[in-house]
Order: structure tokens, then sequence, then C-alpha cells
């Protein structure tokens, strides 16, 4: 059972009492709009049709899409809820990092500009950094150049998360892993991972990967792929990982090689 402050059990009950819904029921739909950051909420709550989803000032979906009455319900309990979280204490504090937490991501982060989740993941955007929590395990992930907004994830249990920047579309596991087990690899390709399939490459293996021998070509592949590497080298570059002049040094090295 979801453990709440005293403030945090007067208010479900009180919401249990108006909306003729269970503790349970009320209970269930508090750690849903919680877990969507008070601005959305999935559920699968059986005295409220089931699975559905909500969205502050948005769309409101239920499992019986054509009971108006049911859809106004569940918008109006979860605006009183988003109200509620952002105005009361409703779960007991647990330090910042730990299992439980609501800042479930490392403290020396900050405090995220954005944070959410899909399904059985929850995420959190900080400046230069994306943090991902999958089965109570948390990887921290540099954004490097990329503004990240927006998050998709595959269906059919696989856990890979896409999310939106300026360049695109961006698999979370093209991006490099700074701490945490990491997470599965989305079935595409993107600008930042060239291979499908592949494992994020720490920066370590990225630079041994930069100074490995490579055959000179005129082909037009050959190009491309040395493109990819300067441009590679460049967020490495943007990220701190590499300086100014190792940068410029090597970008020399891979265009003697058109």
């Amino acid at each position: 059972m979801q453990q709440l402050t005293d403030a945090g059990n007067n208010i479900v009950n009180d919401l249990s009492g108006r909306y003729n819904l269970s503790r349970d029921a009320v209970i269930h739909m508090l750690v849903a709009v919680n877990n969507g950051g008070s601005s959305m909420a999935q559920f699968n709550c059986p005295e409220l049709g089931g699975s559905g989803q909500w969205m502050r000032g948005g769309m409101t979906m239920v499992g019986d899409m054509f009971n108006y009455g049911l859809k106004n319900t569940v918008n109006n309990l979860c605006g009183e809820l988003a109200n509620a979280l952002a105005n009361n204490q409703m779960f007991p504090v647990i330090p910042a990092g730990t299992p439980g937490s609501q800042n479930w991501w490392p403290g020396n982060l900050g405090r995220p500009f954005s944070s959410g989740s899909q399904n059985n993941i929850r995420y959190a955007v900080f400046p230069n950094r994306l943090a991902i929590e999958l089965n109570g395990q948390v990887s921290v992930y540099d954004t490097l150049n990329n503004n990240i907004s927006g998050v998709s994830q595959q269906q059919g249990g696989n856990t890979s998360l896409t999310f939106s920047s300026q360049f695109g579309t961006i698999a979370v596991s093209s991006l490099p892993l700074i701490s945490g087990p990491g997470i599965a690899p989305a079935p595409q390709t993107n600008f930042a991972s060239r291979t499908p399939q592949k494992p994020a490459p720490t920066y370590q293996e990225q630079t041994s990967s930069n100074n490995a021998p490579r055959a000179n070509s005129s082909s037009s592949t050959d190009t491309q792929t040395i493109l990819g590497l300067i441009e590679k080298l460049a967020q490495l570059r943007d990220a701190g990982a590499l300086t100014e002049d190792e940068f410029n040094t090597k970008k020399r090295e891979l265009l003697s090689r058109l």
C-alpha cells in the first residue's frame, strides 16, 4: 500500500467521498498523476473504465471512448490530484537518489527542467545530462549538443527510448553512457549512431575508435565515414571530452585521408 502523509490521507479520503470511488482507486490515480509530473497520467483503474490516459489541458482517453461522463470524471479527478500534489506534501519525504524517492536521479544533477514517465521507465532531463530509471536502476547519459524534448517508447515490451531534439529523433542508446547499466538500444539508425543495434560507446571507446588506422580510399562511402567521424569528434569537443587543439589535430588527420 502506498504510504501517504496525513495531508495526503485527508485529501484522498475527501476525493474518494466526492467522486464515489474507493481509496485504492484514488491512490492509484494519485500515483499515476505524480509519475507523470502532474501534467499527464497513464493508468489502469477498473473503477474508471480500465486503461486510459490523461493530459492536463488536453486529451483524456478512457476505455469506453464515448462515455463522456467518465471522461469528465477522470479529467476533474486528475486535475484536483495535480493541484493537490503542487500544494501539499502528499507522500513521505524519501532522501533524493534512493529507491522510492520522487527525486530518483543522482543528487549532483540538481533539479531537472523536464521529467516524466513512459510505461515502466522514468526520465529526467538536465543541462547536458539525461537520467533514465528502469527497474530501480538509474543510467545517466551525456546529451552532447542536443536540446532534448519529447519522449517516445517502442511498443511490445521493448525498453528502447527515443527523444526529439533540434537534430531530429535521437535514440537514447546512441548517447554516450556516463554511469549505470544503460538501456536496450532502439532498433533504428540516427545521426549519433551510424550502426543500428550497437550499444552506446563510452568516451574512451569513441576516442580509441577514432585513433584506429583506416584504409585510404577516394570512394564516397569512405568520405561519408570520415565526415561522420569529424562530426563525432565535434560532439566530443563540445562535451568537453576533447580540447580544441586535440579536435583540430584529429580533424586534419582525417581530412588528409580524403
